[in-house]
């Protein structure tokens, strides 16, 4: 089973994944951008504040494909569980958004952003989105690079909205306002009812 974290910067991913590591220690955890030089690639790109929006995209395509075929499809095959902090739906909302602020003249960018994956990406089985609202995101974020912007933030939130509202059924939402330990023991007791769903 692939299940992936999802929400805006500051929302909390990484203190969940970490949280979930103790949890299902046999598990593989990962996330993208990953440690590659594809991800250090997109790193770079993150902190280039005049990064080609299309040049940009398609490092992430590119790191996230590697990451399909080093970590993800193999461990899946092993009859893993995989746990990943950022995946495609981070692409869709966060690239989607990039584009739609460009000069490019794409009508429906996250869509675009979506049919590049279509033809060799696999979608999670489940999602946990951690719904922190723009203003917040960003101040929690402490607004350090050109992602952490709160208009920015409002744009990606309105897309992952629409990727919730287009595949409701794989989504769980969490409140990511709440307490951490509160929202930690939240979203343990939602993978542990995924996993025995799966069984």
């Amino acid at each position: 089973m692939l299940i992936t974290l999802e929400g805006l910067d500051g929302s909390g991913k990484t203190t969940i994944w970490e949280a979930l590591k103790d949890v299902h220690p046999d598990a593989v955890f990962t996330r993208e951008p990953t440690d590659s030089w594809y991800g250090d690639a997109v790193y770079r790109s993150m902190g280039d504040a005049d990064a080609d929006p299309i040049a940009e995209l398609f490092l992430y395509t590119a790191d996230h494909a590697d990451h399909l075929s080093r970590t993800v499809r193999p461990a899946l095959a092993e009859g893993d569980l995989v746990v990943s902090d950022r995946y495609s739906d981070s692409r869709f909302a966060y690239q989607g958004a990039t584009l739609a602020e460009s000069d490019l003249d794409i009508a429906r960018p996250m869509e675009y952003v979506r049919g590049i994956h279509a033809a060799f990406s696999r979608s999670p089985d489940a999602t946990i989105y951690l719904d922190l609202d723009a203003s917040t995101a960003a101040e929690r974020s402490g607004r350090t690079d050109k992602f952490e912007r709160d208009g920015y933030l409002a744009a990606v939130r309105e897309n992952y909205e629409r990727l919730i509202d287009a595949e409701p059924g794989r989504f769980v939402r969490v409140d990511a306002t709440r307490p951490p330990e509160d929202v930690i023991a939240r979203v343990e007791d939602v993978v542990a009812s995924l996993l025995a769903d799966a069984e």
